[in-house]
């Protein structure tokens, strides 16, 4: 029991970092209606800013709020440079455009600090607490702390401020939000920009744990696609609380079942998926559209 206990907490650890993901892909869906293939690339970025900002000298938490305010400029102007004229174009066009977007930044990371793995210090003290028997780092638990109150921001900023009320209505109703003086294109550039802040959290929450190189967000797309698609590419809680979901499930199943283990983890999360889109496509907390012929 003890040893199920620390892995549902371990498996929450790692699946708050597969939500905040998850959750940056569902804000790009909803206000695009297409899956930004780049956010993982843009989150080790931001990571690589944030390891650069400590090797100077710059304190970890300091850092690390000037990587998030980064991450929101820099994908701000992405979304005006490069989306903004492709913007209503067919879908195919998008995701060739957040594919060249991820090569990019896979590229410009690579050219920069090179493929060599390196460390990132982790913001936590390499410490455990005992609590009823069960062993929990400090790491874990900062871990979900940061992801947990970072999705609580953005929770309160959609359902609590003008400014999400805004998002949401240029999101869901682009034509009748411009008739109401809504600047949608600039909701759009500021969706963005808070997509790649809650990936850049992600990003650093993750690296101290598989280590700091330019490929080290592709695995964590497909972990947080997989647990978009569970809870609802169109929900944001879906997102979330797929991502707590898959994150234990991956941990109790590479820990209790023999012929997965830890290896076989990503085709177990393609096998999520694709028995979501087979029993439920639109997810757990997802919208079933209908269409009357």
């Amino acid at each position: 029991m003890t040893e199920f206990a620390q892995q549902v907490v371990s498996g929450l650890a790692t699946g708050s970092i597969f939500a905040s993901l998850a959750l940056a892909l569902v804000l790009i869906y909803r206000s695009m209606n297409v899956v930004n293939f780049a956010q993982g690339e843009m989150a080790m970025l931001s990571t690589f800013i944030a390891w650069q900002l400590v090797l100077v000298g710059v304190p970890m938490w300091l850092a690390f709020g000037i990587t998030l305010a980064i991450a929101f400029v820099g994908a701000f102007v992405i979304e005006r440079v490069v989306i903004r004229p492709v913007e209503r174009a067919p879908q195919l066009t998008l995701v060739i455009v957040s594919l060249g977007l991820l090569i990019v930044c896979n590229g410009t990371a690579g050219w920069i600090w090179g493929y060599t793995v390196k460390s990132f210090p982790s913001p936590f003290p390499p410490a455990s607490v005992s609590l009823g028997g069960v062993s929990l780092s400090l790491q874990d638990l900062g871990v979900i702390g940061v992801s947990l109150v970072t999705l609580l921001a953005v929770y309160v900023l959609f359902q609590r401020t003008k400014l999400g009320l805004a998002l949401r209505a240029a999101a869901l109703y682009p034509e009748q939000s411009r008739l109401m003086g809504i600047r949608v294109s600039w909701m759009l550039a500021i969706g963005w920009g808070l997509a790649a802040v809650v990936g850049a959290v992600s990003g650093i929450m993750i690296a101290p744990v598989v280590f700091l190189d330019p490929n080290m967000m592709q695995s964590v797309l497909v972990y947080a696609f997989a647990a978009a698609v569970l809870g609802g590419i169109e929900s944001p809680v879906g997102a979330v609380i797929g991502g707590l979901l898959l994150g234990v499930i991956l941990a109790l199943v590479g820990t209790y079942v023999d012929f997965i283990g830890p290896d076989l983890r990503l085709p177990a999360a393609f096998a999520i998926i694709l028995l979501v889109l087979l029993i439920r496509p639109a997810g757990l907390f997802g919208r079933v559209h209908v269409r009357r012929v």
